[in-house]
């Protein structure tokens, strides 16, 4: 009995519960297949404009106008590509497979708008008499369904690849899948500390439980780890590795024309939303007004509608980062992303869920009640001291590497040799600065190797020379 209600206290003391918080017992069907119109329309608009203010930022970035000719601005290019897209010939290889050549595009658009389901996009509103959360749906494991959805979407990267007939868009495809199951592990692992913070999978009680603090502050390395995720997912520069121009020709995507490809490009920015809008639920407080406009006559521009006005705030502002990274980053190499990933992200996020783990129990009360005071506000004694070793360990952990660094770049600058053999490593090398090359002699054979003379230049054995001559 005393066991039990031990039990109960405990749980008592956690934040959310599982259920998502949003109530939807005032919504009929058709005011839920009004907000997904709603929703699918918004997405579509947002992609309108954000390839407009794409091209316009990189274009100031750069140095040059960006569109400016069909609309004020040059508002209504986007649209004027699309519609070239339509008209375009719709061109099918011939060794292609028909079935998922067609298949695949449709598979990575749709895709992405279906992630869009379970975002709380704004507080509960009154649409039509019915007082409804602004938000299609929502489940008790929402987020883990938002990741399972953008592997699905995968599916058509990958398809399309195989299905083109081609050696570059399979190679593309190939990519994709190598990078993606990649950065998804650290994306997963990354949200592990959100839902130690708030209790819950569920968007909406996720949102909730940030009322009084937004997790982009308890969580800043999960954050961290988010973007650089939701960058390699997305296919984004300075990771667009499934469809390096300079290396695979267009990658996945190269034998698709028309609106087969606009059906691409259009997934590819509905996921650059829907990666934003899942990093603004989870980390910046949702739909939630920013502290100092909250605090203004008791939230009046907190509730209701204006949730969707600071939702878009924050989610343009991610898209933002995607055009910045986009116009300022070259692209990295393939064999250090996927090392970067595998060698760095999955094991320093581990180890960072595990200190959450740690201290989470500790505020909860599992690892001892004792209290101490600082600068006014009581902490736990058990919080103190585990956040006191993590951060000895990183400091440690962040000396030991500078340490490696350093002594990996004493070595590179140690003075290099005084000859060189400009094919050693099996492809031409030039020399640096008061180098002497070993200049290869003529081969005919696996056994005629250079023989070094004396001044420095090379000849062949006599022996070959012999045979040369007959």
């Amino acid at each position: 009995m005393s066991l039990g209600l031990t039990a109960y206290g405990v749980a008592a003391t956690l934040p959310m519960s599982e259920n998502p918080s949003a109530d939807f017992s005032d919504t009929p069907w058709w005011v839920a297949l009004i907000k997904a119109v709603g929703i699918f329309v918004y997405l579509l608009l947002s992609t309108l404009l954000v390839i407009w203010f794409e091209r316009r930022v990189i274009g100031r970035m750069q140095q040059r106008p960006g569109p400016n000719r069909n609309g004020p601005f040059g508002l209504l290019q986007t649209l004027a590509d699309g519609m070239k897209s339509m008209l375009k010939e719709d061109i099918t290889p011939a060794n292609a497979e028909k079935l998922i050549y067609t298949l695949a595009p449709l598979i990575a658009a749709t895709m992405a708008f279906v992630s869009f389901a379970i975002i709380p996009l704004g507080g509960t509103v009154s649409m039509f008499g019915h007082e409804t959360p602004l938000q299609v749906t929502d489940v008790p494991v929402a987020v883990l369904l938002v990741l399972a959805v953008a592997s699905v979407g995968v599916y058509g990267i990958i398809l399309a690849g195989w299905s083109s007939g081609s050696t570059y868009p399979l190679l593309g495809g190939l990519r994709s899948t190598a990078q993606v199951i990649s950065y998804e592990i650290a994306m997963g692992l990354s949200l592990v500390a959100i839902f130690l913070y708030s209790g819950s999978m569920s968007t909406s009680s996720i949102v909730a439980a940030q009322s009084s603090l937004w997790y982009i502050l308890p969580a800043f390395f999960s954050f961290a780890v988010y973007v650089i995720t939701m960058v390699g997912e997305t296919n984004r520069l300075p990771f667009d590795l499934a469809e390096g121009e300079g290396e695979l020709t267009g990658g996945f995507h190269t034998e698709y024309s028309s609106m087969r490809f606009a059906m691409f490009f259009l997934g590819e920015y509905v996921n650059m939303f829907t990666v934003s809008a899942l990093a603004t639920t989870l980390f910046l407080g949702g739909w939630q007004a920013p502290p100092f406009i909250s605090a203004i006559n008791d939230n009046m521009f907190g509730g209701g509608w204006w949730g969707l006005l600071w939702f878009t705030l924050k989610l343009w502002l991610f898209m933002f980062v995607f055009v910045w990274l986009r116009g300022s980053l070259p692209r990295v190499r393939y064999d250090q992303f996927m090392r970067f990933g595998w060698k760095f992200l999955i094991p320093i996020t581990l180890a960072w869920v595990v200190a959450v783990a740690f201290i989470r129990g500790a505020q909860l009360g599992f690892l001892g009640d004792s209290k101490l005071t600082i600068a006014g506000r009581e902490l736990s004694v058990a919080t103190v001291v585990i956040v006191s070793v993590v951060a000895v360990m990183a400091l440690a952990a962040a000396w030991i590497w500078d340490d490696k660094r350093a002594a990996k770049a004493a070595a590179e600058d140690e003075a290099p040799p005084e000859e060189i053999d400009p094919f050693e490593d099996g492809y031409p090398v030039p020399p640096l600065p008061g180098q002497r090359l070993v200049e290869p002699g003529p081969r005919l054979g696996a056994a005629r190797e250079p023989v070094l003379t004396p001044a420095g230049t090379s000849s062949t054995s006599t022996a070959v020379k012999e045979e040369d001559h007959g």
